[in-house]
């Protein structure tokens, strides 16, 4: 493998890095029903972890147990802090290069959810092909 490759491969890895992690921080899931806060799953916690403490069928306990674990995993990533700051540069300044080894349009950043403006910063135009 040349040198050249090799440096090829590592400029394609730190790319890829870079706009996965702005993808998947734009990329929230819209739920339905009633907005779940952090407020509300702390509630359910305490709830859970009183549950837990009173329940004397065993299976039941561990069935609390995880339900609890799974509200606490789920209020951490909830009020889990991403950096925009840090990765939308990041994602500025490999998404043209990226977009044109990959052939990928400006309506594929689109549809994906990336705002205009940051396509714009970062000199993807808009073609025919989208």
């Amino acid at each position: 493998m040349t040198e050249e490759h090799k440096a090829a491969l590592a400029q394609g890895r730190r790319e890829s890095k870079a706009i996965k992690g702005y993808l998947e921080a734009i990329s929230v899931p819209k739920r339905r029903g009633r907005p779940v806060t952090p407020e509300t799953l702390e509630m359910k916690i305490e709830a859970l972890d009183e549950k837990v403490r009173s329940e004397r069928d065993l299976l039941s306990r561990v069935d609390l147990i995880q339900a609890r674990l799974d509200a606490q995993a789920a209020l951490e990533q909830m009020t889990a802090v991403v950096d925009m700051d840090i990765l939308e540069p990041g994602f500025i300044e490999h998404v043209a290069s990226y977009s044109k080894r990959k052939g990928i349009s400006w309506a594929a950043w689109r549809e994906a959810g990336v705002p205009a403006s940051v396509l714009a910063a970062a000199g993807v135009k808009r073609t025919r092909r989208g």
